[in-house]
């Protein structure tokens, strides 16, 4: 068994209980009544607070906070728990509040989960194993979370909502109400190009023939009625003097995803 290894500069608490081959590094809190499983790694500045009891194999990133008092202002003081299963990845600054007495007084996290930087998984909140959470997804208070589903970055799901198995929630999409499993589910993208940066560019030092030329690109490729191929030969035509110009072509040529229009 690997010993373990606590830093001189880690802060432990007199009733944690932690397993023989935890490591825990410089600045890392682990708080009074946790516990910790065998082949947990609390890197430097993480927090872990309780009670809160974790599996085996956890790996706590920096500045992650897991196992704090929930948000919620009816919460004042009782004790609630959080439990973790086994080989979860909380990476930055990812939040994971306890439970609450009103909504069963535990939080609950399964097995093999990746928490991105800043995802937070709110008070009262379960959450199956096998599952993705990219950067900044974020739980509302008593939400589940199925096995292997998988939540955008930054999407918010409310309160009591569900997401069920293998349901994928793409980036940016606000659930409120549940997701069925083996879903697709993503908000309607409406990213619209509205011409050049001009405000931006005169403070760059671009002059005003420079940004008459890319004025009059821009007129060719989202105010003409001309497909993206013909304005490219139009600008070519007519504006190909303006070094410019020649490097939004160029841009615009190389795009394998497309551009937004």
């Amino acid at each position: 068994m690997i010993a373990q290894a606590i830093h001189a500069q880690a802060v432990v608490g007199a009733s944690a209980k932690l397993a023989g081959s935890v490591s825990v590094g410089a600045y890392a809190i682990i708080g009074d009544d946790v516990t910790l499983g065998e082949g947990c790694v609390v890197h430097s500045h993480a927090v872990i607070t309780g009670p809160t009891v974790a599996g085996r194999n956890n790996i706590f990133h920096p500045f992650c906070s897991v196992g704090g008092d929930p948000q919620d202002l009816k919460f004042a003081g009782e004790r609630t728990t959080l439990t973790i299963g086994d080989d979860n990845t909380f990476r930055e600054y990812v939040t994971v509040s306890r439970g609450t007495v009103g909504g069963g007084g535990e939080t609950t996290i399964g097995g093999g989960n990746l928490f991105m930087a800043y995802a937070h998984i709110a008070h009262d909140c379960h959450v199956g194993s096998n599952t993705i959470f990219a950067n900044g997804a974020t739980l509302a208070g008593h939400v589940a979370v199925e096995d292997f589903a998988s939540v955008g970055a930054f999407s918010p799901v409310h309160q009591f909502c569900r997401i069920g198995r293998y349901a994928y929630i793409g980036a940016s999409t606000v659930i409120t109400q549940d997701v069925p499993p083996f879903s697709r589910v993503v908000t309607e993208r409406q990213t619209t190009s509205y011409g050049i940066n001009a405000v931006g560019l005169q403070r760059k030092g671009f002059s005003a023939e420079r940004l008459a030329a890319l004025k009059s690109a821009y007129r060719l490729l989202l105010r003409a009625k001309l497909n993206t191929s013909q304005a490219l030969e139009e600008m070519k035509k007519s504006l190909g003097d303006s070094a410019d110009v020649r490097e939004l072509i160029q841009f615009i040529e190389s795009a394998e995803r497309g551009i937004v229009k």
